[in-house]
């Protein structure tokens, strides 16, 4: 099963098509169940998190939703309302951002100056938490976070994972060599014995470039729906969805591949540093 976090996204698309198809405004809809504008205008953007089925229900009876097509429905109404395991490390991860990533069908993504967090090993997740000022019981929270994540490509959950890594990200712990090594093979057997993995090392030498502006992800979803993308920043990140902000997205990504080694190369690259730690 999907996402809780997709199924609601897509429930809220097929809400909005059925009142469309049945020529009603939000307003129409408001008066005629003797709602509020405000809650119809949150089931429909995904704002209100959990809808019952009986408020849906009313819904699809409005919009002439029968049989088959009903249950459809409804059977996205129950997956939208389960609650994942992501809710339990709302204090250290975005909840918005993995609820996404968990029914990705395709991620790109660039971190910056970190190391992308489902390449992370346990020690260098540890140091970034300490660095941002959590103390032993988030750090630990952290790492568990992260790993859980890390199972969607150890499983197959997501299809393709393509991440640029900057070569600072890695220089930034070269004074502990332990570390510097475990992080350098475990990207290394990722990108090497999973066809899903494909990773890019962006040298420190290309200078200057797009992804200045900060680490971002772009995640793509099967069954035809909109891709999205993550921004994030000092204050927390934001989920992009209109087209102009996801295609700008895409601009800067294909700049930083353009910009950076090419996977084959890359591999080598981090399998010297390997060696050299």
């Amino acid at each position: 099963m999907t996402s809780p976090t997709v199924r609601r996204r897509r429930l809220s698309s097929e809400l909005r098509r059925r009142r469309m198809q049945a020529g009603m405004t939000l307003s129409d809809v408001a008066e005629e169940l003797e709602w509020s504008p405000a809650k119809l205008g949150h089931i429909e953007t995904g704002i209100r998190k959990w809808p019952s089925v009986m408020e849906i229900s009313a819904l699809l009876r409005l919009y002439g939703v029968t049989g088959g097509q009903r249950e459809a429905v409804l059977t996205l109404v129950r997956e939208s309302r389960l609650r994942p395991w992501w809710t339990e490390y709302e204090d250290v991860i975005s909840s918005a951002y993995v609820g996404n990533e968990a029914g990705a069908e395709a991620v790109q993504t660039y971190a910056g100056i970190l190391v992308p967090d489902l390449l992370q090993v346990p020690d260098y997740t540890a140091r970034v938490a300490r660095s941002l000022g959590h103390g032993e019981h988030s750090v630990e929270r952290m790492v568990a976070a992260h790993l859980k994540r890390q199972e969607s490509l150890d499983a197959g959950g997501i299809g393709r994972y393509h991440a640029v890594l900057e070569e600072d990200a890695l220089q930034r712990v070269s004074g502990d060599l332990e570390l510097l090594r475990a992080q350098t093979e475990r990207i290394v057997e990722l990108a090497t014995d999973s066809d899903a993995v494909t990773v890019q090392l962006l040298p420190t030498s290309a200078g200057p470039h797009p992804g200045f502006s900060g680490p971002f992800s772009v995640l793509e979803f099967d069954q035809d729906e909109a891709a999205l993308a993550y921004v994030e920043s000092p204050r927390g990140g934001a989920i992009v969805e209109s087209e102009d902000g996801v295609r700008s997205c895409r601009r800067v990504w294909e700049a930083l591949t353009s910009a950076a080694a090419s996977p084959e190369a890359s591999v080598g690259i981090l399998r010297r540093m390997a060696l050299l730690t």
